[in-house]
């Protein structure tokens, strides 16, 4: 496959694509298309781009301003996921999920909201069927942080104990990417 990784200035053009054209019922943020791109590579079955397009933009696609600038998005989105899926298939241990960072209360903090959330988009969209206890525990690492309150972390928010919550994730979607893959 060999997909060609994305560019800062790419990531940079989909992240204002989606601020540009979303609204509540989309695809905010590439750390929230990371998670949703991740979960659907890691599908039981693949899902068609005519569905996981639409999806992107909470089932209808936007007016586009022009052609050449949705058919770019469309490119970008199709070589992010096909990036993924070859990264997950051949070297998921190099397998980075796309978290955002913040400052909490002097305290360098991870977020995984954003990505948790579109990963359970993403398993949505995939129609994964009931997994046996193993995965869903994993899946319930996952799941957890797509709960969150996204905007505003409490002023008590124990730092440590959410920073090894979110320690999990990337081990979890492996994991789950692997059972799968090897259920393919």
């Amino acid at each position: 496959m060999h997909a060609q990784p994305l560019t800062p200035a790419e990531f940079e053009f989909i992240e204002d694509t989606l601020l540009k054209y979303g609204d509540d019922h989309s695809v905010l943020n590439v750390a929230e298309l990371d998670g949703y791109f991740t979960a659907l590579v890691s599908s039981p079955v693949q899902v068609e781009v005519a569905e996981w397009f639409p999806a992107i933009w909470g089932g209808q696609n936007p007016e586009w301003e022009n052609m050449d600038e949705a058919q770019t998005f469309l490119e970008l989105c199709v070589r992010y996921i096909n990036t993924l899926a070859e990264l997950l298939a051949t070297d998921d241990a190099g397998f980075k999920a796309r978290f955002d960072e913040t400052e909490h209360q002097g305290q360098h903090v991870t977020l995984a909201e954003e990505w948790c959330f579109g990963y359970i988009r993403g398993a949505a969209i995939g129609n994964w069927p009931e997994l046996p206890a193993l995965q869903a525990s994993e899946l319930e690492k996952i799941s957890w942080c797509a709960e969150q309150d996204n905007f505003e972390l409490p002023a008590d928010l124990d730092v440590a104990a959410h920073q090894q919550r979110v320690s999990e994730i990337e081990p979890a979607a492996r994991a789950l990417h692997d059972y799968w893959l090897s259920q393919r």
